[in-house]
């Protein structure tokens, strides 16, 4: 199985968190490469980063090295849509994230989703999340805040590109 690697190292202060990569993620190296997906202009529309960073593979270790965000996935299996992820993919990934997270230590752990989020807690955490708003949660996650944000997929779109942005300023005043 052909997967996405983390841009992750022991300097990342913020691990940004996707519910799984895409295909065309995994063939091109990094998280949110299709073009239609609105990360990367939220991304640089938003005060998290003081540069312009195109999707590339060099932009993610840019944001690694310069900015100290981290990038990884709840799942690492690669489906087209989340509708084909199943239980067992939850059982299997969620844990990894777990000590992922665990062992880097990150002052703030960012899910993109709430479906991303309550599948962390429910199969990484084992336990259930009532409402999830969006922002900053009540409870932290080895000591780091935890952060929701809109999902920038296409797929979302109930959450305009200035919603995301929005969304990314109030994580960049943390």
């Amino acid at each position: 199985m052909a997967m996405l690697a983390d841009f992750i190292n022991a300097e990342v202060d913020t691990l940004s968190i996707g519910l799984n990569p895409s295909p065309n993620s995994v063939l091109h190296g990094f998280p949110f490469a299709t073009p239609q997906n609105r990360f990367w202009r939220a991304l640089n529309q938003s005060r998290l980063v003081d540069k312009c960073y195109p999707p590339s593979v060099e932009s993610m270790h840019g944001l690694l090295v310069d900015e100290h965000i981290g990038f990884t996935d709840v799942v690492k299996r690669t489906t087209k849509g989340a509708s084909e992820l199943q239980v067992g993919d939850y059982r299997q990934w969620a844990p990894v994230l777990t000590a992922k997270i665990e062992s880097i230590r990150p002052r703030v752990v960012w899910f993109h989703g709430k479906m991303a989020y309550r599948n962390f807690v429910r199969f990484g955490l084992n336990r259930d999340v009532d409402a999830i708003d969006w922002g900053e949660q009540a409870s932290k996650c080895a000591g780091a805040i935890v952060f929701v944000t809109p999902n920038p997929s296409p797929a979302n779109a109930a959450y305009s590109l200035s919603d995301i942005v929005g969304w990314y300023d109030t994580l960049a005043s943390l």
